[in-house]
């Protein structure tokens, strides 16, 4: 039971290592060459954890081959085009000028249910709003809206709007985070004086806290 425990930990160490050195972007909308490693990665690195006679080398050198296969094909993909095209396929715009581009969306096997789907993830509910609507090479739907219907903005309004930053979180299901109160530059005394002023005798009433560069400031009580 122990070392089945141990191969496990290590097998999960190993696979979670091989997705961190792959990058960021294998985390969200994976590419078909990503996917494909992804797959087989899980399916290589369950076979040491069913068979306990499997040599945990025959999983975990199989799993190292795919990563470094993948980062090497990542940088041919930045060297090349063609490869790119050829590895992960090209997008597909399928609206054009506000006119639907039937044989694109035959060819990308993209049903209307799912343009629909897809646009209501956009917030976008009549057809008719869209002027360009490209599919991704990783399936996602990036959308432009006609002149008349996009939102309008503080540039065409002549407005100048100040910007306040990235809100950092200082306080997390009660729990303070002074790296990111240090990014922001606050310290114990500013939290004791929020923390004061929204009537809370400690982090641990908090649920959650945030705040801009600006100095504004968000705050959630924790819930009993």
């Amino acid at each position: 039971m122990v070392s089945l425990i141990l191969r496990t930990v290590i097998l999960y160490a190993s696979v979670m290592l091989s997705i961190r050195l792959m990058g960021k972007r294998q985390l969200g909308e994976l590419e078909p060459s990503e996917l494909v490693v992804a797959v087989m990665i899980s399916d290589v690195a369950s076979q040491p954890l069913m068979d306990t006679e499997t040599s945990l080398l025959q999983g975990l050198i199989p799993v190292a081959t795919l990563v470094l296969c993948e980062m090497l094909v990542s940088w041919a993909l930045l060297k090349n085009l063609r490869l790119q095209a050829f590895f992960c396929g090209t997008p597909s715009m399928i609206i054009r000028a506000g006119k639907i581009d039937q044989k694109e969306m035959r060819r990308c096997r993209f049903s209307i249910d799912e343009l629909t789907v897809e646009l209501r993830r956009n917030g976008i509910t009549d057809i008719a709003e869209v002027r360009y609507a490209i599919l991704e090479t990783n399936g996602t739907l990036n959308v432009m809206r006609t002149q008349d219907s996009s939102p309008v903005t503080a540039q065409q309004l002549g407005i100048q709007v100040e910007d306040y930053g990235y809100p950092t979180i200082v306080i997390n299901d009660g729990r303070v985070l002074r790296q990111n109160m240090a990014l922001v530059g606050v310290d114990d005394a500013w939290l004791r004086r929020q923390l004061k002023q929204y009537g809370v005798s400690g982090p641990k009433d908090v649920y959650l806290m945030s705040v801009d560069t600006g100095g504004r400031v968000f705050f959630a009580r924790r819930e009993q």
